[in-house]
């Protein structure tokens, strides 16, 4: 049993025998969790300011616009540059957008105005950072390993969701939200410090410096003329815009059927962070068959019914355990999702291939948080899951007929 267990923990944590992935990842144990405390603080603060569902829903709405805006041209900064130097200057950025947020609840100034453009421009350095980073992963463990590392690095992505929502609420209790958004600031030197002993042999450019709008046709060209890619981008698509938004329902759809608690809303966050834990455990061991195509479909589909679940089971202990597995789904569509971009592309197009996948992934919130938080609005907040989980399902059936081929082939 004990040779068992051993040989399990070896597989999921193949990735770290790499020393530059090590420096990276044991960089984001820390400064991911500071990230997550600032989130839910944030979205708390959100809700105090201006008692507004549409109006936190906005606030997602800020962060993911420049990813819709401008995620394809990011793709090509990353196929251009170092990946690490760019991955340096956003983490950088990120720091001084948590002390912009630390400055202002300190001295009392803040307002909902402040948070929507702080949250835009971290939208933005977000924007410039994803490409960048998912591409970086094939340069610190090739393509060999590149799936245990992005199920690895979901570990402790996930880890955050847990840790840092319950620090962020016992924080919040004990001393407020300028003692949250402080500690992510700080949190930010371990990442820096992470990057700066990263050393990788740099990846020869794989584009001439041509007119950049040639080189981001050039990237949608390459998507265009695969099967497997066009078919993964319409599926994330739909899925990503209706159940990918669970930051925002989750926090409303608390307070409208649980009451003003912060501590029960941040429990619920927590467990959508558990759920999708046991995803990426899951995910970093299963990468040693390979690329399960069909989990895309499954596990979108799998959450959107967990969605509608929550509105017809509203005990606080059943909605918990429901997000658990929603956090679980949503983490194996997110890195199926992730690996199916990266096997399937070349080191020339990297950078802008997954600057579609962030199009995607993060650029679709825009679309799904105004979504859900007019709902919200109108139809109140205990209806968020139900509309959302109902609208994915009804988008999901036309779309599969149409790549039905396709998908029969995974």
């Amino acid at each position: 049993m004990g040779g068992k267990l051993a040989a399990s923990f070896k597989t999921i944590t193949r990735s770290l025998r790499y020393k530059n992935f090590r420096y990276f990842w044991i960089g984001q144990c820390v400064s991911l969790i500071g990230t997550w405390m600032q989130r839910t603080a944030q979205t708390w603060l959100v809700l105090q300011l201006t008692a507004s569902p549409l109006l936190v829903g906005l606030l997602g709405v800020a962060q993911f616009v420049p990813i819709f805006l401008f995620a394809l041209f990011a793709g090509v900064i990353a196929d251009r540059f170092p990946k690490r130097n760019v991955i340096l200057c956003t983490q950088i950025l990120f720091m001084l957008q948590a002390i912009a947020m630390t400055v202002l609840t300190f001295t009392g100034s803040i307002q909902y105005w402040h948070v929507l453009l702080l949250v835009f421009l971290y939208g933005v350095t977000q924007t410039f950072d994803m490409p960048a980073r998912q591409a970086f992963f094939c340069e610190m463990v090739g393509k060999e390993d590149l799936m245990n590392a992005i199920s690895l690095n979901s570990t402790i992505v996930n880890l955050a969701k847990i840790i840092g929502p319950v620090i962020s609420g016992l924080v919040l209790a004990a001393f407020g939200f300028t003692v949250c958004f402080l500690i992510n600031a700080l949190s930010f030197i371990a990442v820096i410090g992470g990057l700066f002993l990263i050393r990788t042999e740099p990846q020869p450019t794989s584009i001439a410096r041509k007119n950049v709008l040639h080189e981001v046709k050039a990237g949608l060209s390459y998507i265009r003329q695969s099967e497997v890619l066009m078919t993964g981008v319409a599926i994330m698509a739909v899925i990503s815009i209706f159940v990918m938004n669970t930051n925002v329902i989750t926090p409303v759809y608390s307070e409208a059927v649980f009451g003003d608690d912060a501590i029960l809303y941040t429990w619920l966050m927590a467990a959508t962070g558990f759920g999708a834990l046991l995803g990426a455990l899951y995910m970093a061991y299963a990468s040693k068959y390979g690329l399960r195509k069909r989990y895309l479909l499954y596990s979108g589909v799998a959450t959107a019914i967990l969605f509608i679940g929550t509105f017809f089971l509203r005990a606080y202990v059943v909605c918990l355990l429901l997000l658990i597995p929603i956090g679980f789904c949503s983490l194996v569509f997110m890195n199926t999702a992730n690996a199916l971009f990266q096997v399937n592309t070349p080191d020339a197009y990297r950078g802008r291939v997954m600057s579609v996948y962030a199009f995607i992934n993060q650029g679709s919130h825009p679309i799904g948080n105004f979504f859900a938080g007019t709902v919200m609005e109108y139809f109140g907040g205990e209806t968020g899951f139900l509309i959302c989980g109902a609208a994915m399902l009804l988008f999901m059936v036309p779309l599969y007929f149409w790549r039905r081929d396709v998908i029969k082939s995974w």
